[in-house]
């Protein structure tokens, strides 16, 4: 665990702060302090367990009240983005599966750019891979989707379903052959339970997103690059529109 105390020197901050928080106006300072926080941990420059810097020392370097630091590090808590420890200080969670995945759910909400950009690359990396994997795919690859994709029709519950999705898309990974894409969609593992989790919510149904995966499915069993491609292409759009349409609900 990294205890970092406030006034030691951090290497790309010469004055010592850990975080390079800007002031705001008091009346956004609660969700601005908590956003300018996640930021700094999606980020990546901040390992978890590393310590916040304490209420007053925050508050003063922000120019505001204690209240407000308390509020904001409240939300981060609620959220399980951090750790408080009785007479011990505030941490960072140190388990990243379990900190990434309500970090990228509250930067959706706050339109973090970081998660943002995650969105846009991931509609791209989809299409290349879904063309890939149809030019490149195995009878063992498309059993193992077509299993993936039973178990999308079979689920249970939401979980089940979002599980059997993202094992779908990461099988297709996994069939491009192609080492960075594949190590790219496994990394964003957390963004698309996010995604798809948030998505059939708004749906309220999970037919349309089976058949848009089934229109895939066939494409690569053709080995059709353009037909997966584009079918991908269709599953992209409307992901992304569920998903734009669950954060205005938010809103």
């Amino acid at each position: 665990m990294t205890d970092v105390a406030p006034e030691s020197t951090h290497p790309e901050r010469p004055d010592g702060q850990l975080f390079a928080l800007a002031s705001r106006p008091r009346e956004s300072a609660v969700a601005d302090i908590a956003r300018q926080l996640l930021s700094q941990l999606l980020s990546g420059r901040i390992a978890p367990g590393t310590r916040l810097p304490s209420e007053r020392q925050l508050a003063e370097s922000l120019s505001v009240g204690r209240s407000t630091v308390r509020e904001a590090l409240k939300a981060l808590d609620v959220l399980g983005i951090i750790e408080v420890r009785q007479g011990d200080g505030t941490y960072l969670k140190q388990s990243t599966s379990d900190l990434l995945p309500q970090a990228i759910e509250w930067g959706l909400m706050l339109g973090q750019p970081q998660v943002l950009d995650l969105i846009e690359a991931r509609r791209h990396i989809e299409v290349v891979i879904a063309e890939l994997a149809a030019a490149r795919a195995d009878d063992r690859v498309v059993e193992t989707l077509q299993k993936h994709l039973a178990d999308m029709r079979t689920a249970r519950d939401s979980v089940s379903f979002v599980e059997a999705d993202v094992a779908f898309h990461l099988a297709l990974a996994d069939a491009a052959n192609n080492s960075v894409l594949n190590d790219i969609l496994v990394s964003i593992r957390s963004l698309l339970r996010v995604w798809i989790r948030r998505a059939i919510h708004v749906a309220g149904e999970t037919e349309t997103t089976i058949a848009e995966h089934a229109a895939i499915l066939e494409a690569v069993r053709t080995h059709s690059a353009a037909a997966a491609g584009e079918a991908m292409r269709v599953h992209m759009e409307a992901a992304s529109g569920r998903l734009q349409e669950s954060l205005r609900d938010d809103s």
